[in-house]
Parts: structure tokens; C-alpha cells; sequence
């Protein structure tokens, strides 16, 4: 039997994975277990949600008297100090105001010592015989009369005093201007808001918990919260304090389940967690309602 010398015998392909596939198949097998333990370390370890916030001490400012805005020392966003002048209101009725009644005080002084005058003279005539009942009642009256008055008059010049020391707008702690709804000039009210403040002290979290996660959670645990204006920081915390109501208690129309119309709905119970070691450029940087996830150690 004569044989093609061109045909070539070739060797059958090897069945099986080349060891860089396997190498990399059993990669990919460690990486998944390692996953599913991390994912079941953290379901028994923490209870997390995303439904949370950053807060901080929030407030109005207002002048307490009525004027012209004459001064503003301060802007929109502006860094401030405890006891700084923020607003000024015109003060000058209110320093006339001052000086009258100071006026009226000090002629009552000078009537008051006077009416002493006379009624210790008329105390010592009484004593000595040499003067009646009648006038010795007339000087005590008129001395007792001056002292009361007196003490009116002292009242309205600190009460006046004090609407002079409110035309002054003084921040209450440190901290930052968060808005400004006036300009010189114009007329502000009594209580008129005119600057929103951001006390720059302290800051914290309040997280909704879903209620069927609140079984283990207790003030003291450990919390960690990420903000999503801040990647790739993790802040540290600690349950403060636990609300004794839902989030839903104190709503504006809240949910009445006597009408036989009943759906189950999962409840928040909102957790204030107190942030903890912040320094001042994380103060400056977390700003009050901006979205945070939170993790509480449970275990």
C-alpha cells in the first residue's frame, strides 16, 4: 500500500483548561466567597440606611425693636464670631428715649432726698412733742410716694436701655451666615427675620431607622456614616439618642388606621447619632441637609 507523501499526520487536540484559565477560574471562585462572607459579616454585624441627614443648630436672627437698617457688618456665608456685630438699627430714638427718662430719674433722686429730709425732721419734732400726727403722716406718705416712683423710673430706664441694646443684631456663638434678607436702609420690623445663622460647633445625624431594625439598636453603639458630597471619607459617630415616636407621629396629617382601610406600611423611627472628632475644615464641610448613609454596629 503506497502512502500520499504529502498527507501529514497530526496529533488530536487536548481536552481540558490551559492552567492560566484555571488559575484565573479559581480567582474569580476566592473572590466570590470572599464576597459572601463580607456580605454576611455585614448583614449580622450593622443595620444600614440611606434615608439620613446632617444637621446642625439652625436659627433666624431678628432685631427685637423697629428701625432703619444702618449698618451691616456681614455677608452672605461669612465665617463670624460669638458677640459680633451683625446688624446695626438706627439708635437714635431709642437713646433719647435713654436720656429723657434718665432725666425724670434723676429729679426724682433730688426730690427723694428731699422728702427724706423732711421726714426724718418730722419724725424728730413728732418724737419731741413739738410737731402733730398729721404732719408727720403727710411727710411719710410724700416719702414713701418719691421711693416708689423712684423704683418706676429705674424700671423704665433699664427697660429702655435694653430696646437701645437691641438695635444691635450680635451673633449668638460662633459660626457661619447662612442667608441675608436685608439691605441698608431699609425698614425692619420686630421680629423680622433678617439673617439665618449655622452655629459652627457641632454637628450631627439624624437617621430614619426602619422600624423592624430598632430591636438592637441602643444609645452608645457605634455608627458610621459616609455623606455623599464627601467621597471617600467615613465618619465616625455614636447613637445619642432613639425618638419615642415615629417620623409619621408628628406629620402634618398623620396615618389613622380606624377607618378599616388598613395597609401595613415598614415605619422610620429617627436615631440622632452624634458625630464624633470632627475637626473644623469637617464642620465647614459638612453642611446642614446634606444626605448621608449610616451603619450601626449592632454586634
Amino acid at each position: 500500500m503506497k502512502t500520499d507523501p504529502l498527507h501529514v499526520e497530526t496529533a488530536p487536540p487536548k481536552s481540558g483548561l490551559s492552567p492560566m484559565k484555571k488559575g484565573i477560574g479559581a480567582v474569580v471562585a476566592v473572590a466570590a466567597v470572599c464576597g459572601a462572607m463580607y456580605f454576611i459579616y455585614q448583614q449580622l454585624t450593622f443595620v444600614s440606611t440611606d434615608n439620613a441627614m446632617i444637621q446642625a443648630k439652625t436659627t433666624l436672627l431678628s432685631s427685637r425693636v423697629s428701625g432703619i437698617v444702618i449698618t451691616a457688618n456681614v455677608e452672605e456665608n461669612q465665617k463670624v464670631k460669638s458677640g459680633d456685630v451683625l446688624v446695626e438699627i438706627k439708635p437714635d430714638d431709642f437713646q433719647s428715649v435713654v436720656n429723657q427718662l434718665e432725666s425724670e430719674q434723676g429729679s426724682l433722686q433730688a426730690q427723694l432726698v428731699g422728702a427724706e429730709t423732711n421726714y426724718r425732721r418730722a419724725l424728730e419734732l413728732f418724737d419731741k412733742g413739738a410737731s402733730t400726727r398729721e404732719r408727720l403722716d403727710t411727710a411719710t406718705a410724700q416719702y414713701h410716694s418719691l421711693q416708689e416712683k423712684l423704683k418706676s423710673a429705674q424700671a423704665q430706664v433699664a427697660s429702655a436701655k435694653l430696646n437701645l441694646g437691641y438695635t444691635k443684631v450680635i451673633a449668638p456663638a460662633d459660626g457661619k451666615v447662612g442667608r441675608k434678607s436685608f439691605e441698608v436702609g431699609m425698614l425692619a420690623g420686630a421680629g423680622q427675620p433678617l439673617l439665618g445663622f449655622v452655629e459652627g460647633r457641632e454637628r450631627w445625624v439624624v437617621a430614619n431607622m426602619k422600624e423592624t431594625d430598632m430591636d438592637d439598636i441602643a444609645e452608645g453603639k457605634k455608627a458610621y456614616i459616609t455623606v455623599d458630597a464627601i467621597a471617600g471619607r467615613e465618619f465616625e459617630g455614636v447613637v445619642e439618642s432613639i425618638s419615642p415616636t415615629t417620623g409619621a407621629t408628628f406629620s402634618l396629617l398623620p396615618p389613622d388606621n380606624a377607618t378599616g382601610n388598613f395597609t401595613k406600611v415598614v415605619q422610620r423611627v429617627p436615631i440622632r447619632i452624634k458625630l464624633l472628632n470632627l475637626a473644623e475644615k469637617d464642620i465647614d464641610r459638612l453642611q446642614s441637609g446634606l444626605s448621608a448613609e449610616v451603619k450601626i454596629r449592632i454586634h
